[in-house]
């Protein structure tokens, strides 16, 4: 049985983060079971396979901050599709993480 890459658990956590939440680099990273590899989900992020089907866009940094270069159109396409899935701003470019912060479950 081949070994599941890290790309492959930081992919399988993001695809749990429900519509309407976000998750951190470091809560992916903790949950992929890399707790010091937020840098590397970042990396895995940014070259995701399948866009539409791994939420990415549903991960922004610890202060709830969205990417400055979203891999798929920008900061501001990343702002779009979290606002059209109910995410709140506290101000542009940042999540409001009281309540939207995903659980993990």
């Amino acid at each position: 049985m081949e070994k599941e890459s890290f790309y492959q658990k930081v992919y399988a956590v993001v695809r749990r983060i429900p519509k309407g939440k976000v998750a951190t680099y470091g809560q992916i990273a903790v949950l992929a079971g890399s707790p010091r590899a937020s840098r590397v989900v970042g990396y895995a992020l940014h070259v995701n396979p399948e866009p539409g089907i791994i939420p990415c866009h549903r991960v922004v940094n610890r202060e709830g901050r969205v990417a400055p270069a979203f891999a798929f159109g920008g900061s501001d396409v990343q702002e779009e599709m979290l606002r059209a899935e109910g995410v709140i701003f506290a101000e542009k470019g940042y999540v409001l993480l009281d309540g939207q912060l995903w659980d993990g479950e």
